[in-house]
């Protein structure tokens, strides 16, 4: 029970500490190195595949079965 709620915490805050560095960017003249740091950073992890399939349970992939339409296609070669 305690791992989900650990978890939401520590992404509610980290969230909170993006927020603050990209408010404070944006709105005073004297953010820093610091500030654009964790925003460049938290932008850069928003761009993370987190929900990929390993590639055993995907379909189509090099390692499986080739799809119905390559087979077919296999069939005119």
């Amino acid at each position: 029970m305690t791992g989900p709620i650990v978890r939401r915490g520590a992404g509610l805050a980290m969230a909170l500490v993006w927020w603050w560095a990209v408010l404070r960017l944006a709105l005073t003249d004297d953010a820093g190195v610091l500030e654009g740091a964790v925003a460049a950073g938290g932008w850069g992890l928003s761009l993370l595949p987190v929900h990929c399939v390993p590639k055993s349970g995907a379909t189509g992939t090099a390692g499986s079965d080739p799809p119905q339409a390559w087979r077919k296609l296999d069939d005119w070669f």
